[in-house]
Protein backbone atom coordinates (compact mmCIF):
# COMPACT_ATOMS: atom_id res chain seq x y z
CA UNK A 1 0.00 0.00 0.00
CA UNK A 2 2.71 2.47 0.96
CA UNK A 3 4.64 2.23 -2.35
CA UNK A 4 2.00 4.14 -4.31
CA UNK A 5 2.27 6.99 -1.80
CA UNK A 6 5.80 7.60 -3.00
CA UNK A 7 4.51 8.69 -6.41
CA UNK A 8 4.22 12.42 -7.14
CA UNK A 9 0.53 13.32 -7.55
CA UNK A 10 -1.50 16.17 -8.99
CA UNK A 11 -5.18 17.07 -9.26
CA UNK A 12 -7.64 19.88 -9.76
CA UNK A 13 -8.44 20.85 -6.17
CA UNK A 14 -11.54 22.97 -6.79
CA UNK A 15 -15.05 21.75 -7.50
CA UNK A 16 -16.02 20.87 -11.11
CA UNK A 17 -17.64 23.58 -13.19
CA UNK A 18 -16.98 27.24 -13.82
CA UNK A 19 -15.67 29.59 -11.17
CA UNK A 20 -13.72 32.75 -10.69
CA UNK A 21 -10.67 30.83 -9.46
CA UNK A 22 -9.53 27.25 -9.93
CA UNK A 23 -6.63 25.47 -8.26
CA UNK A 24 -4.30 22.74 -9.49
CA UNK A 25 -2.39 21.09 -6.64
CA UNK A 26 0.77 18.96 -6.82
CA UNK A 27 2.53 17.01 -4.08
CA UNK A 28 5.83 15.17 -4.36
CA UNK A 29 8.52 13.76 -2.14
CA UNK A 30 10.96 14.78 -4.88
CA UNK A 31 12.11 18.30 -5.70
CA UNK A 32 9.61 20.12 -7.94
CA UNK A 33 12.16 22.66 -9.25
CA UNK A 34 12.40 21.20 -12.79
CA UNK A 35 8.64 21.28 -13.22
CA UNK A 36 8.38 24.79 -11.79
CA UNK A 37 11.04 26.06 -14.21
CA UNK A 38 9.25 24.64 -17.24
CA UNK A 39 5.80 25.83 -16.19
CA UNK A 40 6.55 29.18 -14.54
CA UNK A 41 9.84 30.14 -16.20
CA UNK A 42 11.41 31.17 -12.88
CA UNK A 43 12.11 29.95 -9.36
CA UNK A 44 9.61 30.46 -6.53
CA UNK A 45 10.26 31.70 -3.02
CA UNK A 46 8.76 29.42 -0.36
CA UNK A 47 5.27 30.34 0.87
CA UNK A 48 5.15 33.48 -1.29
CA UNK A 49 2.51 34.11 -3.96
CA UNK A 50 3.95 34.88 -7.39
CA UNK A 51 1.86 36.35 -10.19
CA UNK A 52 3.11 34.99 -13.51
CA UNK A 53 2.22 33.24 -16.75
CA UNK A 54 1.77 29.45 -16.86
CA UNK A 55 3.55 28.37 -20.05
CA UNK A 56 2.81 25.52 -22.47
CA UNK A 57 5.46 23.52 -24.32
CA UNK A 58 5.86 26.30 -26.92
CA UNK A 59 6.31 28.99 -24.29
CA UNK A 60 2.85 30.43 -24.89
CA UNK A 61 0.76 31.45 -21.90
CA UNK A 62 -1.97 28.99 -20.92
CA UNK A 63 -3.18 31.51 -18.34
CA UNK A 64 -1.90 34.08 -15.85
CA UNK A 65 -2.31 33.43 -12.14
CA UNK A 66 -0.63 32.79 -8.79
CA UNK A 67 1.91 30.08 -8.01
CA UNK A 68 2.75 29.08 -4.43
CA UNK A 69 5.45 26.64 -3.33
CA UNK A 70 5.39 24.95 0.09
CA UNK A 71 8.66 23.02 0.55
CA UNK A 72 8.67 19.87 2.68
CA UNK A 73 8.02 19.35 5.51
CA UNK A 74 6.15 22.62 5.99
CA UNK A 75 3.17 21.83 3.80
CA UNK A 76 -0.26 20.25 4.06
CA UNK A 77 0.97 16.80 2.99
CA UNK A 78 4.44 17.05 4.51
CA UNK A 79 5.90 16.78 0.99
CA UNK A 80 6.82 19.49 -1.52
CA UNK A 81 3.50 21.06 -2.55
CA UNK A 82 2.87 23.39 -5.48
CA UNK A 83 -0.46 25.20 -5.91
CA UNK A 84 -1.41 26.94 -9.14
CA UNK A 85 -4.29 29.40 -8.89
CA UNK A 86 -5.73 30.19 -12.30
CA UNK A 87 -9.06 31.28 -13.74
CA UNK A 88 -11.73 28.71 -12.90
CA UNK A 89 -12.71 27.53 -16.36
CA UNK A 90 -12.62 23.72 -16.70
CA UNK A 91 -10.67 23.85 -19.99
CA UNK A 92 -7.98 26.09 -18.50
CA UNK A 93 -7.55 23.82 -15.49
CA UNK A 94 -7.38 20.69 -17.64
CA UNK A 95 -4.70 22.33 -19.81
CA UNK A 96 -2.68 23.19 -16.68
CA UNK A 97 -3.05 19.66 -15.33
CA UNK A 98 -1.97 18.13 -18.64
CA UNK A 99 1.04 20.48 -18.80
CA UNK A 100 2.14 19.43 -15.30
CA UNK A 101 1.94 15.73 -16.21
CA UNK A 102 3.83 16.32 -19.48
CA UNK A 103 6.63 18.22 -17.70
CA UNK A 104 6.91 15.50 -15.06
CA UNK A 105 7.49 12.86 -17.73
CA UNK A 106 10.53 14.84 -18.96
CA UNK A 107 12.36 14.48 -15.62
CA UNK A 108 13.38 11.13 -14.17
CA UNK A 109 12.65 12.04 -10.55
CA UNK A 110 9.08 13.05 -11.42
CA UNK A 111 8.23 10.52 -14.15
CA UNK A 112 5.90 8.58 -11.85
CA UNK A 113 3.59 11.58 -11.36
CA UNK A 114 -0.06 10.56 -11.66
CA UNK A 115 -3.53 11.90 -10.95
CA UNK A 116 -4.38 11.88 -7.26
CA UNK A 117 -7.04 9.55 -5.95
CA UNK A 118 -9.92 10.85 -3.78
CA UNK A 119 -8.56 12.05 -0.44
CA UNK A 120 -4.97 11.22 -1.29
CA UNK A 121 -3.52 14.61 -0.32
CA UNK A 122 -5.10 14.31 3.14
CA UNK A 123 -4.11 10.66 3.39
CA UNK A 124 -0.49 11.65 2.82
CA UNK A 125 -0.87 14.31 5.51
CA UNK A 126 -1.96 11.51 7.86
CA UNK A 127 0.81 9.12 6.82
CA UNK A 128 3.42 11.86 7.19
CA UNK A 129 2.26 12.78 10.69
CA UNK A 130 0.73 16.16 9.83
CA UNK A 131 -2.71 15.04 11.02
CA UNK A 132 -3.97 12.09 13.02
CA UNK A 133 -6.85 10.03 11.63
CA UNK A 134 -9.58 11.82 13.59
CA UNK A 135 -8.31 15.18 12.33
CA UNK A 136 -8.09 13.88 8.77
CA UNK A 137 -11.72 12.75 8.94
CA UNK A 138 -12.66 16.18 10.29
CA UNK A 139 -11.35 17.73 7.05
CA UNK A 140 -13.99 15.83 5.09
CA UNK A 141 -16.63 16.52 7.74
CA UNK A 142 -15.94 20.26 7.56
CA UNK A 143 -16.41 20.20 3.78
CA UNK A 144 -19.61 18.14 4.05
CA UNK A 145 -21.12 19.98 7.05
CA UNK A 146 -24.83 20.65 6.48
CA UNK A 147 -25.40 22.99 9.45
CA UNK A 148 -23.48 25.80 11.14
CA UNK A 149 -23.18 23.73 14.33
CA UNK A 150 -21.73 20.80 12.37
CA UNK A 151 -19.21 23.08 10.65
CA UNK A 152 -18.05 24.60 13.95
CA UNK A 153 -17.79 21.18 15.55
CA UNK A 154 -15.81 19.82 12.60
CA UNK A 155 -13.44 22.77 12.94
CA UNK A 156 -12.90 21.90 16.62
CA UNK A 157 -12.19 18.29 15.71
CA UNK A 158 -9.73 19.43 13.02
CA UNK A 159 -7.99 21.55 15.64
CA UNK A 160 -7.55 18.41 17.75
CA UNK A 161 -10.43 18.55 20.27
CA UNK A 162 -11.40 14.89 19.86
CA UNK A 163 -7.78 13.79 19.57
CA UNK A 164 -6.94 15.65 22.78
CA UNK A 165 -9.74 13.93 24.71
CA UNK A 166 -8.65 10.54 23.41
CA UNK A 167 -5.02 11.37 24.17
CA UNK A 168 -5.80 12.05 27.83
CA UNK A 169 -7.56 8.70 28.11
CA UNK A 170 -4.68 6.97 26.36
CA UNK A 171 -2.06 8.51 28.68
CA UNK A 172 -4.00 7.41 31.76
CA UNK A 173 -4.32 3.90 30.35
CA UNK A 174 -0.60 3.75 29.58
CA UNK A 175 0.24 4.59 33.18
CA UNK A 176 -2.07 1.85 34.42
CA UNK A 177 -0.58 -0.63 31.99
CA UNK A 178 2.94 0.26 33.12
CA UNK A 179 2.04 -0.45 36.75
CA UNK A 180 0.41 -3.78 35.93
CA UNK A 181 3.26 -4.86 33.66
CA UNK A 182 5.80 -3.92 36.32
CA UNK A 183 4.02 -6.14 38.82
CA UNK A 184 3.95 -9.01 36.34
CA UNK A 185 7.58 -8.60 35.26
CA UNK A 186 9.06 -8.17 38.76
CA UNK A 187 6.99 -10.28 41.16
CA UNK A 188 9.97 -10.55 43.53
CA UNK A 189 9.60 -6.86 44.30
CA UNK A 190 6.33 -7.76 46.01
CA UNK A 191 4.60 -4.63 44.78
CA UNK A 192 1.18 -4.39 46.36
CA UNK A 193 -0.23 -3.00 43.15
CA UNK A 194 -3.89 -2.57 44.02
CA UNK A 195 -3.33 -0.78 47.30
CA UNK A 196 -0.20 1.26 46.72
CA UNK A 197 -1.07 2.36 43.18
CA UNK A 198 -4.82 2.64 43.86
CA UNK A 199 -5.50 0.69 40.66
CA UNK A 200 -9.20 0.27 41.33
CA UNK A 201 -9.60 3.98 42.09
CA UNK A 202 -7.74 4.89 38.90
CA UNK A 203 -9.92 2.52 36.89
CA UNK A 204 -13.08 4.04 38.36
CA UNK A 205 -11.97 7.60 37.62
CA UNK A 206 -10.85 6.61 34.14
CA UNK A 207 -14.21 4.93 33.49
CA UNK A 208 -16.05 8.12 34.50
CA UNK A 209 -13.81 10.17 32.20
CA UNK A 210 -14.43 7.69 29.40
CA UNK A 211 -18.20 7.88 29.89
CA UNK A 212 -18.06 11.68 29.57
CA UNK A 213 -16.04 11.48 26.34
CA UNK A 214 -18.39 8.81 24.96
CA UNK A 215 -21.40 11.02 25.65
CA UNK A 216 -19.80 14.01 23.89
CA UNK A 217 -18.79 11.77 20.99
CA UNK A 218 -22.36 10.51 20.58
CA UNK A 219 -23.52 14.12 20.37
CA UNK A 220 -20.82 14.86 17.79
CA UNK A 221 -21.90 11.85 15.73
CA UNK A 222 -25.48 13.15 15.73
CA UNK A 223 -24.23 16.49 14.40
CA UNK A 224 -22.44 14.72 11.57
CA UNK A 225 -24.83 11.91 10.69
CA UNK A 226 -28.10 13.61 11.61
CA UNK A 227 -31.27 11.78 12.60
CA UNK A 228 -33.39 9.74 10.19
CA UNK A 229 -37.05 10.44 10.98
CA UNK A 230 -39.94 8.65 9.27
CA UNK A 231 -43.56 9.82 9.38
CA UNK A 232 -45.85 6.77 9.52
CA UNK A 233 -49.54 6.21 9.88
CA UNK A 234 -52.78 5.66 8.00
CA UNK A 235 -53.67 7.75 4.94
CA UNK A 236 -54.88 11.29 5.64
CA UNK A 237 -53.61 11.54 9.22
CA UNK A 238 -51.56 14.60 8.23
CA UNK A 239 -48.11 13.18 7.48
CA UNK A 240 -47.55 15.37 4.43
CA UNK A 241 -48.90 18.43 6.25
CA UNK A 242 -46.53 17.76 9.13
CA UNK A 243 -43.55 17.42 6.77
CA UNK A 244 -44.45 20.74 5.17
CA UNK A 245 -44.88 22.38 8.57
CA UNK A 246 -41.51 21.15 9.84
CA UNK A 247 -39.74 22.10 6.61
CA UNK A 248 -41.49 25.46 6.29
CA UNK A 249 -42.22 24.75 2.62
CA UNK A 250 -44.82 23.00 0.47
CA UNK A 251 -42.78 19.89 -0.34
CA UNK A 252 -45.48 17.23 -0.33
CA UNK A 253 -48.87 17.36 -2.03
CA UNK A 254 -51.71 17.60 0.49
CA UNK A 255 -55.26 16.60 -0.51
CA UNK A 256 -58.24 15.02 1.26
CA UNK A 257 -57.96 12.03 -1.11
CA UNK A 258 -56.53 8.94 0.70
CA UNK A 259 -53.34 7.58 -0.86
CA UNK A 260 -52.11 10.90 -2.30
CA UNK A 261 -48.53 10.14 -1.19
CA UNK A 262 -47.33 7.01 -2.97
CA UNK A 263 -43.59 7.30 -2.64
CA UNK A 264 -41.15 8.61 -0.06
CA UNK A 265 -40.69 12.40 0.07
CA UNK A 266 -37.64 13.53 2.05
CA UNK A 267 -36.27 16.79 3.36
CA UNK A 268 -33.39 17.72 5.68
CA UNK A 269 -34.07 20.36 8.30
CA UNK A 270 -32.15 21.35 11.41
CA UNK A 271 -33.16 21.67 15.05
CA UNK A 272 -30.61 23.28 17.37
CA UNK A 273 -28.01 22.65 14.64
CA UNK A 274 -28.78 18.91 14.45
CA UNK A 275 -29.69 17.72 10.91
CA UNK A 276 -32.98 15.83 10.72
CA UNK A 277 -33.59 13.79 7.57
CA UNK A 278 -37.38 13.58 7.56
CA UNK A 279 -39.28 11.28 5.20
CA UNK A 280 -43.00 11.34 4.47
CA UNK A 281 -44.20 7.89 3.43
CA UNK A 282 -47.24 6.34 1.80
CA UNK A 283 -50.17 5.79 4.15
CA UNK A 284 -50.06 2.33 5.72
CA UNK A 285 -53.07 0.33 4.57
CA UNK A 286 -54.10 -2.63 2.43
CA UNK A 287 -54.75 -1.50 -1.13
CA UNK A 288 -55.43 -3.01 -4.53
CA UNK A 289 -53.58 -0.20 -6.30
CA UNK A 290 -50.27 -1.68 -7.49
CA UNK A 291 -48.35 1.61 -7.35
CA UNK A 292 -49.65 2.46 -3.87
CA UNK A 293 -48.85 -1.08 -2.67
CA UNK A 294 -45.22 -0.60 -3.72
CA UNK A 295 -45.21 2.74 -1.85
CA UNK A 296 -46.53 1.06 1.32
CA UNK A 297 -43.82 -1.61 1.10
CA UNK A 298 -41.20 1.14 0.82
CA UNK A 299 -42.75 2.83 3.85
CA UNK A 300 -42.15 -0.26 5.98
CA UNK A 301 -38.56 -0.48 4.69
CA UNK A 302 -37.99 3.16 5.70
CA UNK A 303 -39.45 2.46 9.15
CA UNK A 304 -36.94 -0.36 9.67
CA UNK A 305 -34.02 1.98 8.92
CA UNK A 306 -35.25 5.04 10.86
CA UNK A 307 -33.68 6.41 14.02
CA UNK A 308 -37.07 7.79 15.08
CA UNK A 309 -40.53 6.75 13.83
CA UNK A 310 -43.37 9.23 14.28
CA UNK A 311 -46.60 7.22 14.46
CA UNK A 312 -49.26 9.77 13.52
CA UNK A 313 -52.87 9.53 14.71
CA UNK A 314 -55.87 11.64 13.66
CA UNK A 315 -57.62 13.13 16.69
CA UNK A 316 -60.57 13.98 14.45
CA UNK A 317 -61.29 10.31 13.78
CA UNK A 318 -60.83 8.92 17.28
CA UNK A 319 -63.74 6.55 17.99
CA UNK A 320 -64.43 5.63 14.34
CA UNK A 321 -64.45 1.82 14.12
CA UNK A 322 -62.69 1.52 10.75
CA UNK A 323 -60.05 4.05 11.71
CA UNK A 324 -59.40 2.40 15.10
CA UNK A 325 -59.06 -1.01 13.41
CA UNK A 326 -56.49 0.39 10.97
CA UNK A 327 -54.49 1.96 13.80
CA UNK A 328 -54.58 -1.29 15.77
CA UNK A 329 -53.19 -3.20 12.79
CA UNK A 330 -50.33 -0.73 12.36
CA UNK A 331 -49.64 -0.71 16.10
CA UNK A 332 -49.37 -4.51 16.11
CA UNK A 333 -46.77 -4.45 13.34
CA UNK A 334 -44.88 -1.56 14.93
CA UNK A 335 -44.54 -3.65 18.10
CA UNK A 336 -41.34 -5.00 16.54
CA UNK A 337 -39.83 -1.51 16.54
CA UNK A 338 -37.67 -0.59 19.53
CA UNK A 339 -39.91 1.54 21.79
CA UNK A 340 -37.03 4.00 22.17
CA UNK A 341 -37.36 4.74 18.43
CA UNK A 342 -41.13 5.19 18.43
CA UNK A 343 -42.89 8.48 19.17
CA UNK A 344 -46.70 8.74 19.22
CA UNK A 345 -47.99 11.95 17.62
CA UNK A 346 -51.65 12.95 17.74
CA UNK A 347 -52.36 15.39 14.93
CA UNK A 348 -55.32 17.62 14.01
CA UNK A 349 -55.82 18.90 17.54
CA UNK A 350 -57.65 21.86 15.95
CA UNK A 351 -60.44 19.76 14.41
CA UNK A 352 -63.81 18.94 15.99
CA UNK A 353 -64.12 15.33 17.06
CA UNK A 354 -66.09 12.87 19.10
CA UNK A 355 -65.52 14.60 22.42
CA UNK A 356 -66.46 11.56 24.46
CA UNK A 357 -64.02 9.36 22.54
CA UNK A 358 -61.31 11.98 22.91
CA UNK A 359 -61.95 12.26 26.66
CA UNK A 360 -61.71 8.49 27.03
CA UNK A 361 -58.40 8.45 25.14
CA UNK A 362 -55.36 7.69 27.30
CA UNK A 363 -52.21 9.06 25.71
CA UNK A 364 -48.74 7.62 26.31
CA UNK A 365 -46.65 9.70 28.71
CA UNK A 366 -44.32 10.93 25.96
CA UNK A 367 -47.01 11.46 23.30
CA UNK A 368 -47.23 14.79 21.49
CA UNK A 369 -50.46 16.56 20.53
CA UNK A 370 -50.27 19.11 17.75
CA UNK A 371 -51.87 20.69 14.74
CA UNK A 372 -49.77 20.59 11.60
CA UNK A 373 -52.26 23.05 10.08
CA UNK A 374 -51.94 25.80 12.71
CA UNK A 375 -48.45 24.95 13.99
CA UNK A 376 -49.62 24.48 17.59
CA UNK A 377 -47.46 21.90 19.37
CA UNK A 378 -44.63 21.86 16.79
CA UNK A 379 -42.12 23.19 19.32
CA UNK A 380 -42.93 20.28 21.64
CA UNK A 381 -42.48 17.84 18.77
CA UNK A 382 -39.06 19.28 17.90
CA UNK A 383 -37.91 18.91 21.51
CA UNK A 384 -39.27 15.36 21.66
CA UNK A 385 -37.46 14.42 18.44
CA UNK A 386 -34.10 15.51 19.84
CA UNK A 387 -34.77 13.73 23.12
CA UNK A 388 -35.68 10.46 21.38
CA UNK A 389 -32.52 10.66 19.27
CA UNK A 390 -30.39 11.03 22.42
CA UNK A 391 -29.47 14.67 21.90
CA UNK A 392 -28.91 16.97 24.83
CA UNK A 393 -27.03 20.22 25.26
CA UNK A 394 -23.49 19.97 26.63
CA UNK A 395 -21.72 22.72 28.57
CA UNK A 396 -18.63 22.93 26.37
CA UNK A 397 -18.28 23.16 22.60
CA UNK A 398 -18.83 19.91 20.76
CA UNK A 399 -16.46 18.26 18.33
CA UNK A 400 -17.66 16.39 15.25
CA UNK A 401 -17.45 12.61 15.48
CA UNK A 402 -18.29 9.51 13.50
CA UNK A 403 -20.08 6.29 14.32
CA UNK A 404 -16.77 4.41 14.19
CA UNK A 405 -15.46 6.68 16.97
CA UNK A 406 -18.52 5.87 19.08
CA UNK A 407 -18.07 2.14 18.49
CA UNK A 408 -14.36 2.30 19.36
CA UNK A 409 -15.15 4.10 22.63
CA UNK A 410 -17.84 1.55 23.45
CA UNK A 411 -15.36 -1.29 22.99
CA UNK A 412 -12.93 0.62 25.20
CA UNK A 413 -15.63 0.93 27.86
CA UNK A 414 -16.41 -2.79 27.67
CA UNK A 415 -12.77 -3.72 28.27
CA UNK A 416 -12.53 -1.18 31.07
CA UNK A 417 -15.55 -2.72 32.80
CA UNK A 418 -13.97 -6.17 32.51
CA UNK A 419 -10.73 -4.75 33.89
CA UNK A 420 -12.60 -3.35 36.89
CA UNK A 421 -14.22 -6.74 37.51
CA UNK A 422 -10.79 -8.41 37.51
CA UNK A 423 -9.33 -5.74 39.79
CA UNK A 424 -12.07 -6.39 42.37
CA UNK A 425 -11.16 -10.07 42.65
CA UNK A 426 -9.14 -11.29 45.62
CA UNK A 427 -6.47 -11.85 44.57
CA UNK A 428 -6.75 -10.17 41.17
CA UNK A 429 -5.58 -12.03 38.05
CA UNK A 430 -3.06 -9.42 36.93
CA UNK A 431 -2.40 -11.13 33.60
CA UNK A 432 -6.10 -10.80 32.71
CA UNK A 433 -6.12 -7.22 33.96
CA UNK A 434 -3.13 -6.41 31.76
CA UNK A 435 -4.83 -7.97 28.73
CA UNK A 436 -8.08 -6.03 29.19
CA UNK A 437 -6.14 -2.78 29.54
CA UNK A 438 -4.18 -3.60 26.38
CA UNK A 439 -7.40 -4.24 24.44
CA UNK A 440 -8.87 -0.99 25.74
CA UNK A 441 -5.70 0.85 24.66
CA UNK A 442 -5.89 -0.69 21.17
CA UNK A 443 -9.54 0.32 20.77
CA UNK A 444 -8.67 3.92 21.64
CA UNK A 445 -5.81 3.84 19.15
CA UNK A 446 -8.23 3.10 16.32
CA UNK A 447 -9.75 6.57 16.67
CA UNK A 448 -6.57 8.53 15.98
CA UNK A 449 -5.03 5.93 13.69
CA UNK A 450 -2.38 4.51 16.03
CA UNK A 451 -3.80 1.08 15.19
CA UNK A 452 -5.42 1.13 11.75
CA UNK A 453 -5.81 -1.56 9.12
CA UNK A 454 -5.08 -0.61 5.51
CA UNK A 455 -8.64 -1.44 4.44
CA UNK A 456 -10.00 0.99 7.05
CA UNK A 457 -7.80 3.79 5.71
CA UNK A 458 -8.90 3.01 2.17
CA UNK A 459 -12.55 3.14 3.17
CA UNK A 460 -12.17 6.47 4.97
CA UNK A 461 -10.19 8.38 2.36
CA UNK A 462 -12.07 7.03 -0.66
CA UNK A 463 -15.06 9.14 0.44
CA UNK A 464 -13.09 12.40 0.20
CA UNK A 465 -13.35 14.66 -2.82
CA UNK A 466 -10.57 14.56 -5.42
CA UNK A 467 -7.94 17.21 -4.80
CA UNK A 468 -8.31 17.02 -1.03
Amino acid sequence: MLSRFQDPICAIATAPGRGAVGIVRLSSGQDLTPLIAGLCGRSLNPREAHYLAFRDADGQAIDHGLALLFPAPHSYTGEHVLELQAHGGPVVLQLLLARCLALAREHQSLQAMRLAEPGEFTQRAFLNGKLDLAQAEAVSDLIDASTEAAARSASRALAGALSGEVGELRDALIKLRMLVEATLDFPEEDIDFLQQADALGRLTRLQAQLDAVLDRTRQGALLREGIKVVLAGQPNVGKSSLLNALAGAELAIVTPIPGTTRDKVSQTIQIEGVPLHISDTAGLRDTSDEVERIGVARSWDAIEEADVVLFLHDLGRIGEAAYEAGDAEIRERLARVDPARLLQVYNKADTPANERARQDLTLPADAVQLSAKTGAGLAGLRAALLQHAGWHAVPEGLFIARERHVQALRRTAEHMELAQAVARQDPPALDLLAEELRLAHDALGEITGAFSADDLLGEIFSKFCIGK
